[in-house]
């Protein structure tokens, strides 16, 4: 006699299997209570299923969502779309086992929209409708469908420069949106609706896009009762119209600013005294003068600091850290200057994860980090051209490098690298500390870089030292990098 796990119980094993979905995906062929657990959770949020998969399969996998989708569609969607000649083929000519758009807890509207724009990819238009109508008319149909069959959703992403123009109905599902990523020149009647019924959003993402906020996006954040993460995006607009609003949400913990110009005012940031977690990502500014009030604001929970492209001036930056770097655990920073890279050793003693750039001749600056941040556990550096060599990397890290020590990410934007015998000698040093501990060798590299790797007698080298359980090899793409350090959804 066979014994049946109850359905709770086994919905509750399957969600600890959600990040590996092939296995998960295998559970759809057991049985169909396992077929009916596992699917709700596949479907919850394809984006992540779909990032499981190589990218030659991608276009495959997005054919199969769309065409499932479509086949989930109402009939009277599936009549005007007829009607219109807009026709997808579907994966059987029978309704569909499950209403798959009802498991739906995160929505793209931007992803749906480009796989609808691909599922009519060279194919020839029949269709009374202009190709945009056509494509619109997809979409609209799809989005009323989400509307009326999702019942909870949890994370939104609707920005309005991908061309996408419809009326967003009604959406009962929306009450328990947690993550919303939006741009701010949406229709208003959008975040007017979210105002009445959503007010539990916890991370909220807004681009800035051709005017300023408009009011019923500042009712909407005003009315928000646990607001935790902020990312605010600009690229031609100031964002100096919305910090009213955010001046009720001083629980907000992670705060990460982007944009491509300087004159933004950033006085508003002390708004928000308990913030664990800053990234300053910006790219085309200057001194960013506004930034300097900053430079005196004390922030007692701050862990994390991330400015990985344009710094402010350094001066400011180090009386930053004078003021908060005692409680910093996580610090990334692009400026390759002396005397900021010496406040680093200076103002951050509990740092455990840095990222740096030291220029040639600061070998004694890294020294002076490792002795005096004794819990540094992880750092990556910049080498190359006018920077510190692998050499020279690998002889401070082997002998000034503290006991929890364990992971080094090198970055050499040069054409050369270190030879077979100081990799080997490099080895052998760590191999010999004391105490002992296994070390993480990440190599970044992109198209035009030099590998740790690229040479047959140090890949010789690197295996024999991985299998001695010495050093643990890998290597990644350097934009695999930055986006696991610094994208945002």
């Amino acid at each position: 006699m066979t014994c049946q796990l109850p359905s709770d119980c086994l919905n509750e094993i399957f969600e600890y299997l959600e990040a590996d979905k092939l296995t998960l995906h295998s559970c759809l062929l057991v049985n169909r209570l396992w077929c009916e657990i596992s699917v709700r959770i596949l479907w919850k949020n394809i984006w992540n299923f779909k990032s499981s998969f190589q990218q030659h399969d991608t276009l495959r996998i997005e054919s199969s969502i769309i065409s499932t989708l479509f086949a989930c569609l109402p009939d009277e969607s599936k009549e005007l779309l007829h009607k219109n000649k807009i026709f997808i083929s579907t994966p059987t000519s029978k309704q569909p086992l499950f209403n798959y758009a009802a498991f739906f807890r995160a929505l793209s509207i931007c992803e749906i929209n480009r796989m609808v724009d691909n599922a009519f990819k060279d194919k020839p238009l029949i269709s009374p409708l202009s190709l945009k109508d056509r494509n619109y008319l997809v979409m609209n149909e799809m989005i009323k469908m989400f509307a009326s069959q999702i019942y909870s959703l949890k994370k939104l992403s609707y920005r309005y420069y991908y061309n996408i123009n419809f009326s967003f109905p009604y959406f009962p599902g929306v009450k328990d949106l947690s993550e919303l990523y939006c741009s701010s020149n949406l229709p208003s009647s959008f975040f007017h609706q979210l105002s009445k019924v959503c007010h539990n959003i916890q991370t909220l993402s807004i681009d800035f896009q051709d005017h300023d906020a408009s009011n019923e996006l500042k009712e909407m954040i005003s009315l928000q009762n646990n607001l935790k993460n902020l990312t605010l995006s600009t690229f031609d607009v100031s964002w100096e119209n919305i910090i009213p609003a955010l001046k009720n949400h001083s629980n907000i913990t992670k705060l990460y600013l982007y944009g491509n110009f300087d004159n933004l005012p950033f006085s508003f940031v002390s708004l928000f005294p308990n913030l664990q977690e800053f990234i300053f990502s910006f790219l085309g500014g200057e001194d960013f003068e506004n930034f300097r009030t900053l430079q005196y604001v004390n922030f007692s929970k701050l862990q994390t600091l991330k400015i990985p492209y344009q710094c402010p001036k350094p001066e400011y930056i180090i009386k930053f850290l004078e003021n908060n770097g005692k409680n910093l655990k996580k610090f990334h920073i692009s400026e390759s200057d002396k005397a900021f890279n010496l406040s680093i050793a200076k103002f951050c003693p509990n740092l455990k994860n840095l990222s740096a750039i030291f220029n040639n001749g600061e070998s004694d600056v890294l020294k002076t980090i490792f002795i005096n941040c004794q819990q540094l556990e992880s750092i990556k550096i910049w080498c190359g051209e006018g920077l510190l060599t692998e050499k020279e990397i690998f002889e401070i890290v082997a002998n000034y490098s503290p006991n929890n020590f364990c992971e080094l990410k090198i970055f050499n934007e040069s054409y050369t690298g270190i030879s077979s015998e100081d990799l080997e000698c490099f080895f052998i040093s760590w191999k010999n500390r004391i105490p002992k501990k296994l070390l993480t060798l990440i190599n970044i590299k992109d198209d035009y870089t030099y590998d740790l790797d690229d040479f047959e007698e140090n890949r010789k080298i690197i295996e024999k030292y991985e299998n001695l359980g010495i050093i643990k090899f890998r290597t990644i793409e350097y934009e695999e990098e930055e986006k696991g350090e610094f994208y945002y959804y």
